[in-house]
């Protein structure tokens, strides 16, 4: 009788899934990469053609 007691008395683990889904947020990185990339871009425009601008010529930012 006594197994029966203490056999009721263990710990019951339960795995749910969380009700709102895990949401990894990576748009910091991207938004930098893209950034940069459009700066250098500008600077490389800037030395091609800078009168595009309203810049004079040798004129760089």
């Amino acid at each position: 009788m006594a197994g029966l007691a203490l056999a009721g008395c263990q710990p019951t683990l339960r795995v749910e899934a969380p009700e709102k889904p895990i949401e990894i947020n990576l748009n910091i990185r991207i938004e930098q990469e893209v950034r940069v990339k459009v700066e250098r871009d500008l600077e490389e425009a800037f030395r091609n053609d800078p009168a595009v601008f309203g810049l004079p010529k040798g004129g760089t930012p």
